[in-house]
């Protein structure tokens, strides 16, 4: 019997019996079963032990069935979830609805800290941050994965929140003007942070803001880099003004954090304590290139069980490398895949940039729009891409003062036509 393969160590999926599911992984099945009545309905297990032809007949989760059913099919009573909130034994998060429509998160008081805390402890960067305190700055779009970001312009002190204080008021960074930078930088020497954390665009044009006041932060001992896909420029610019180690850290409002790794290291590694990680092979001839459906652990409210997040890995020989979402990544006429991590490895040397989108406009025709302080050298950006793309592509280069992110807030690297 062939058994499913994970991107866990060995260790967290349990012992396995008589070739059964692996011990860990089952007892958290039948935990979020008897959690959840939304499972039961759409498959029935029975008591003796769950083999992998049973476990991969159960069915996969979706985000658009979340969305139709509503965060309410989880509860056997809706009004659970009400008393809950009023208790403030629940608390609730809505995801930007990038494609499917927003999505309501039901979360136990203090899960997203815990998930959080267990996240830093699989890093080999951010664990010497657990159990002591230290000071973060977090720089992302307003109503963020975490349930802490602000919704409200309150004053500075107001958005202090055991050490962490939240910068941003407002979505676009494109659109701050200067008196905005003006405030978010004072308040980030103010705090002397040892971990700065934030969505890539913000954080590189953040790093903009510094560098234009000659502003340094000494303090800063980590760079997060979350909330959407970062491009080596990104990281490149951010590193320029705030050289601390940078860390992948990667996941959605609804499942927590699944990956940590050193960013652009290809060493991103399941986050055992908060998720199973299973690999689907996605397209023949894409070796070591998989869907992921994850598992949440030890959830209360709305555990997730095979959820399909939409997420395409690649397994390289130091861990995983997040390829992007599968409505990101493009296709050449031979099959083969084309992702941002690509894109980075092409581009010029010399060229430099603050943010940049490669967006398919026909057939053969794309636009690579980038937002620098100087014009790069647009046929060699052009050819580059261009060779890349392959099957005659043609790649017209654009310096925009702006680029505008999705209705969602969220910014794309990588925009093929939809197929």
């Amino acid at each position: 019997m062939v058994a499913s393969s994970f991107a866990n160590h060995p260790d967290a999926l349990g012992r396995v019996e008589n070739g059964s599911v692996p011990v860990a992984l089952e007892r958290e099945i039948r935990r979020i079963y008897a959690r959840s009545p939304l499972y039961g309905q759409r498959y029935r297990l029975h008591e003796e032990p769950l083999p992998w032809t049973r476990y991969r007949e159960i069915p996969i989760l979706s985000k658009r069935e979340i969305v139709e059913r509503g965060h309410q099919a989880f509860f056997a009573d809706y009004r659970e979830i009400e008393r809950g909130l009023q208790e403030k034994r629940f608390e609730y998060e809505a995801t930007s609805g990038t494609t499917q429509g927003p999505m309501t998160v039901i979360m136990e008081e203090g899960w997203w800290t815990a998930q959080t805390e267990r996240a830093y402890r699989a890093s080999k960067v951010l664990r010497e941050f657990v159990g002591r305190p230290y000071r973060k700055c977090v720089l992302a779009p307003v109503g963020c994965s975490s349930n802490l970001c602000p919704y409200e312009d309150h004053p500075f002190p107001h958005r202090y929140y055991d050490g962490t204080v939240y910068l941003n008021l407002s979505s676009d960074p494109f659109m701050f003007p200067e008196s905005e930078w003006d405030r978010i930088v004072l308040e980030l020497q103010a705090v002397r942070p040892e971990v700065l954390e934030g969505e890539p665009v913000y954080l590189s044009l953040l790093a903009r803001a510094a560098a234009k006041r000659g502003v340094r932060v000494p303090s800063l001992r980590a760079v997060i880099l979350t909330y959407g896909k970062a491009s080596l420029q990104h990281s490149r610019r951010i590193a320029e003004v705030f050289p601390a180690a940078q860390v992948d850290l990667y996941g959605s409002t609804e499942a927590g954090y699944i990956f940590v790794g050193e960013a652009f290291q290809d060493n991103l590694q399941a986050i055992d304590a908060n998720a199973f990680i299973e690999l689907v092979p996605w397209r023949e001839g894409l070796a070591d290139v998989f869907q992921i459906y994850v598992t949440t652990r030890d959830r209360e409210a709305m555990p997730l069980l095979r959820y399909h997040t939409g997420d395409i890995v690649q397994r390289r020989s130091t861990g995983f490398r997040i390829l992007g979402r599968e409505r990101d990544l493009y296709f050449r006429a031979d099959g083969s895949i084309v992702a941002t991590g690509d894109i980075d490895a092409v581009l010029p040397e010399a060229f430099a940039c603050w943010h940049y989108s490669l967006i398919q406009t026909g057939a053969t025709r794309w636009d690579f729009h980038y937002v620098a302080d100087t014009t790069g050298d647009h046929r060699a950006v052009e050819n580059a891409l261009a060779a890349l793309l392959g099957d005659g592509a043609r790649v017209n280069a654009f310096r925009r003062r702006t680029i505008a992110p999705a209705a969602s807030g969220k910014f794309a690297l990588l925009k093929p036509l939809a197929g």
